[in-house]
């Protein structure tokens, strides 16, 4: 127990109190009661004071603290010439001039300030808003959601639930639960009904069957009485219950089934259902409360302007959007009778109505307003039988005969001959209309569609689609020479009615008469106004944007006048010649062709390209000796062209014609001494099998042209194909010397060190190469790849990367990085070449190729379009896209292939370095479409003659000997038995170095080693270990050589 306080003891002491006094006590006064004899001022001890303020010593050094603390003695408050910025008189008094002194200063401050008050509270009050509007506060967020709770009724303020009623309500009001035993009478009724038998004992199903306890129930000592997956044996009990549940929910179906339907089917209508659902259910998806202050602003409108039509039409679509059709009518209705002059009210409400009734309307609606065409042609529309609207309309004729769109739908209904005769009435009624007489021009006979035509130009002197027909008239009749002279009457006598010529107009026009077959009248209306309103010089130009145009629009007359007129007026321009050649030899005949060709070398017989493709167009067509003939006049005209000289050489090297290109090689070389003069010699030896010739024309080549690159590449090949590996490697190292910059020889010389075991001098040999060419791809790609054929492919990934880093924009490289990362990398490494490159074909080809291994098909086949689309020359994205196509497309597509690949310039080396001849033979064996057949064969078969071809060269140039010209191979062994091939050794021998064609390097390891271990094979077995040539067996080499027999993707043989 606590004792109890004194009430006094928390009080103060009364006045006058002295401690002490009742018990005899009395005070007294020392010197510690009135303090020491100093000033009130002065510091004094104190123990009880905390540290640092106890003695007179701490609170000294305190004060002169605080006096040094008032001066700011800082560097950025000091000058050098006034010293520090402080006030030298701060610590003395303040008096009365202080206090006058300062009231002066605030009073100048005001005063200053006041001046920039409004610009600076302008400034504050723009930076305050904008602040709010970046940093806006919560009850600005949610203010608009505010204004809603307005709409929020008592009953929904009562029905939202309490914060805290939620949360831990469970823990916070816990419910214990309470047992309460079961009264007798519960069991008591059971046990009557009999519900308490709920299972079975297992010993009464031992043997398979059932024993009911009910009377009259079932014994069934058969087995199968007791389903296993209701119960397991000796693992539990069967729920009665539940069956009998399960019984009567299956007995409710079949009774809701037979109730329901009729003969087996069910009578409800699911889809009928739903249709009668949705034409009850208003068709407008807003606001239900939008749409009353639409009926009450639209009511009002009406009650205040009766007579206003629009607010009438606009109540009656909104009662129909909401569903209330008859509301809509009834509406409508009351505004015909509002507005009864109204032609929109009329045809909203014919619009409204049904079927009779709507006749009905626009009836009442014709004795209102008698003139009305829309709702004459309403009423046209609502009939059905023919006669009736031709009754119709020739009764609204009668009313308004001077209606264009009356004469035109009662036409329509008619046959020819009335419709002659209706037209004839039609254009008395309405004789400035250019349709109605155009079309009783088309309805008449020639001489009365002359007549027509005459009388249209009479009434309607400013139209020039009159002055077009009859043109086209005259040139349908064969009268094809007044063409030109009605056109040039057109220009002239709209000119002289004040017509503007529109040079577009016109050409459209023109361009709509070649679509019609009227030739002539469209070249003579391209003649006529072709030169209109064009400086004299843009016209070039100026026309052929405009013969692009008409070809773009499938106009190919007009564009062929345009050529034609710009050729009269530029006879000497190489240029437009040279354009109307190709439009002839893309959209013409050959005759065409070659007439053109014909009159442009007359003009310009300094153009030797025009005299080429008039040798090509004869050669193609097969007439040899025209095109010689051509090419001779060409000569003479251009004695020293070094293109005529090829040409002429290609003409005779293709023709087999080998002796006399040869001559003609050496006319060129004493005439136009060219490097490519001297290249196509070294070459034609080459193939011929001539080595030494061959080489002795490089040296005199390169005593002339030392810094052509191609002559030291050839000179080192033909080297290297004679396995003298020293002098091919001193060619390509001079020829470096003199083209430091050509990319192939570097190439060349690394491939050689690395086809003889040197790679560390091809490693070097391409380090060094990079450092005088920098920034080329192809050097970086050809150095990842040697060291990924040789196994490294860390330092693959390495040199990949520098790759990348100088050549960022190189999609080779980045095709070729792709398939260097695991597989798990793959896709992001696309994803950054794509970044990089994003219309590279080489990246858009490795994106497919990587989809295509994912499985993806349909995106494969979609980047596989994106690839071919953008460069159709890349063979390799044409091979990959056909074999998935054989993989995983359908017929159809690998038709379409089959024709684009027909279509496209296949070379020998395409067709090695792809293997898409394989694949086509393949599709043709498994192809069961007849189509599809037949275009791989005469693909195969057109392949074939370049494979011939090629290996007849190589076994000629093999044995030395001249290649066949007119007679056959078999013909030509017969004569000459040493000519036949010889067979292969069947001793052990030597092995030479060969040379293989070109194959692309894959990123599959499996095939690159393959190739690997097949080359080495080949290289260094004592044995042949093929049937065939080791140069048939060298496409399995990972080998890119140049030369005459293959020419690499890098070096093409034409420069």
């Amino acid at each position: 127990m606590n004792k109890k306080k004194k009430p006094f003891l928390g009080m103060p002491a009364p006045l006058g109190y002295v401690p002490g006094l009742g018990r005899g006590a009395t005070g007294f006064t020392t010197r510690s009661d009135i303090g020491p004899a100093r000033d009130a001022n002065d510091p004094v001890d104190d123990r009880h004071a905390p540290p640092g303020k106890r003695t007179v010593g701490d609170q000294m050094k305190k004060s002169q603290a605080a006096d040094d603390d008032d001066e700011d003695l800082n560097d950025t408050n000091y000058d050098e010439f006034n010293g520090y910025a402080g006030s030298l008189f701060s610590s003395g008094p303040y008096e009365k001039d202080d206090e006058e002194a300062d009231a002066i200063y605030a009073a100048l401050d005001k005063r200053m300030d006041e001046r920039r008050k409004e610009r600076r509270e302008q400034r504050e009050k723009e930076e305050i808003e904008k602040y709010r509007m970046e940093r806006p506060k919560i009850q600005q967020q949610f203010s608009d959601l505010k204004r809603k709770l307005a709409e929020v009724t008592e009953e929904e303020w009562l029905s939202i639930p309490e914060v805290g009623d939620a949360r831990n309500k469970r823990q916070r009001n816990p419910r214990y639960e309470k047992l309460t035993p079961v009264p007798d009478s519960f069991f008591a009724k059971h046990l009557q009904t009999g519900e308490n038998h709920t299972s079975v004992d297992p010993r009464q199903t031992q043997f398979g069957g059932l024993n009911t306890p009910y009377p009259g129930g079932l014994n069934t000592p058969y087995p199968g009485g007791m389903t296993p997956g209701l119960m397991t044996p000796g693992t539990g009990e069967l729920d009665m219950r539940k069956i009998g549940q399960a019984r009567n929910t299956l007995m409710d179906m079949r009774l809701s089934q037979v109730s329901d339907s009729v003969s087996g089917q069910t009578v409800v209508d699911p889809k009928g259902y739903l249709t009668d659902l949705n034409s009850m259910i208003p068709t407008h998806g807003g606001d239900i409360n939008d749409i009353k202050k639409a009926r009450l602003l639209l009511k009002s409108v009406r009650e205040t302007n009766p007579h206003h039509p629009p607010a009438w039409i606009a109540s009656a679509r909104l009662e129909e959007v909401t569903g209330k059709l008859q509301v809509a009518r009834n509406l409508i209705m009351k505004g015909t009778e509002m507005c009864p002059k109204s032609e929109d009210v009329w045809l909203e409400a014919a619009r409204l109505q049904p079927g009779d009734t709507a006749k009905a309307v626009v009836a009442q609606a014709v004795r209102h307003l008698p003139q009305s065409v829309r709702i004459y042609i309403r009423a046209a529309e609502l009939e059905t039988d023919i006669r009736a609207k031709k009754r119709v309309l020739r009764k609204a004729l009668e009313h308004v005969p001077n209606s264009v769109r009356l004469w035109k739908a009662a036409v329509e209904l008619e046959e020819p001959e009335d419709a002659r005769i209706m037209l004839s009435r039609a254009v008395e009624c309405c004789p400035t209309s250019v349709e109605l007489w155009l079309a009783l021009a088309r309805l008449e006979t020639y001489e009365n569609a002359r007549k027509v035509l005459n009388k249209a130009r009479e009434n309607i002197p400013t139209d020039r689609h009159i002055w077009i027909t009859a043109a086209k008239l005259e040139e349908a009749n064969g009268n094809t020479q007044m063409v030109e002279k009605i056109i040039d009457r057109a220009i002239t006598s709209l000119r002289a009615n004040g017509v503007e010529i529109n040079r577009e107009q016109w050409i459209q026009d023109a361009e709509e008469c070649d679509k019609a077959g009227s030739v002539a009248t469209c070249q003579a209306v391209m003649r006529a106004v072709i030169g209109i309103g064009i400086e004299e010089e843009d016209r070039k130009h100026t026309w052929m944007e405009d013969a692009d145009s008409c070809v773009a629009h499938s106009a190919l007359e007009c564009a062929r006048a345009i050529y034609a007129y710009a050729l009269q007026v530029f006879p000497s321009k190489k240029s437009v010649w040279l354009r109307a050649a190709y439009f002839e030899k893309n959209h013409g005949t050959r005759e065409s062709l070659e007439a053109l060709l014909q009159r442009a070398v007359a003009h310009c017989p300094k153009a030797e390209v025009l005299w080429l493709m008039g040798a090509k167009s004869k050669w193609l067509a097969g007439d040899v000796p025209a095109a010689r003939s051509i090419l001779a006049l060409a000569f003479q005209a251009n004695p020293n062209s070094e293109e005529i000289w090829l040409a002429a050489v290609k003409l005779e090297s293709e023709n087999n014609e080998y002796e006399r290109a040869r001559r003609l090689l050496a006319k060129a070389r004493s005439s136009a001494p060219t490097a490519r003069v001297f290249m196509k010699s070294v070459k034609l030896e080459w193939v011929l099998g001539k080595i030494a010739a061959a080489q002795e024309l490089c040296e005199e080549a390169l005593r002339h042209y030392e810094d052509f690159p191609k002559l030291w590449m050839m000179r080192g090949q033909m080297e290297e194909q004679e396995g003298l590996v020293e002098k091919a490697r001193e060619a390509y190292s001079q020829g470096l010397k003199k083209c430091p910059h050509s990319t192939p020889l570097w190439l060349l010389l690394s491939r050689l060190e690395e086809k003889v075991g040197q790679l560390t001098r091809a490693r070097a040999i391409l380090e060094k190469s990079r450092l005088k060419n920098p920034k080329n791809p192809g050097l970086w790609l050809e150095s990842v790849r040697l060291e990924y054929r040789a196994g490294l492919k860390n330092i693959a990934s390495t040199l990949m990367a520098k790759a990348l880093q100088e050549c960022p924009n190189s999609g080779v490289l980045w095709s070729e990085a792709v398939f260097l990362e695991a597989r798990p990398q793959r896709k992001t490494k696309s994803v950054d070449a794509l970044k990089r490159c994003e219309h590279d074909p080489h990246v858009l080809l490795a994106v497919a190729k990587l989809f295509w291994s994912e499985r993806k098909i349909t995106k494969a086949r979609e980047w596989f379009h994106r690839t071919v689309k953008i460069d159709s020359d890349l063979g390799d994205a044409w091979a990959f896209f056909y074999k998935f196509e054989l993989q995983h497309g359908t017929e159809d597509g690998a038709l379409d292939l089959l024709r684009e690949l027909k279509a496209m310039p296949v070379t020998l080396h395409l067709l090695q370095s792809t293997r898409v001849g394989m694949s086509v033979n393949a599709l043709r064996k498994q192809s069961s479409d007849e189509e599809v057949v037949t275009l791989a064969k005469s693909l195969i078969k057109s392949w074939k003659k370049l494979l011939d071809a090629s290996d007849a060269k190589a076994r000629e140039r093999r044995r030395g000997g001249p290649l066949p010209t007119s007679s056959s191979k078999e013909a030509s062994e017969a004569q000459d038995p040493s000519r036949k091939r010889p067979e292969l050794p069947r001793t052990p021998s030597t092995p030479r170095i060969t040379t293989f064609p070109p194959v692309p390097v894959t990123c599959d390891a499996v095939r690159n080693k393959c190739r690997e271990m097949l080359t080495a094979a080949l290289q260094t077995d004592r044995e042949c270990l093929g049937r065939g040539h080791p140069a048939h067996l060298g496409v399995l080499a990972p080998d890119t050589r140049w030369s005459p027999r293959w020419p690499g993707p890098c070096l093409p043989v034409e420069a």
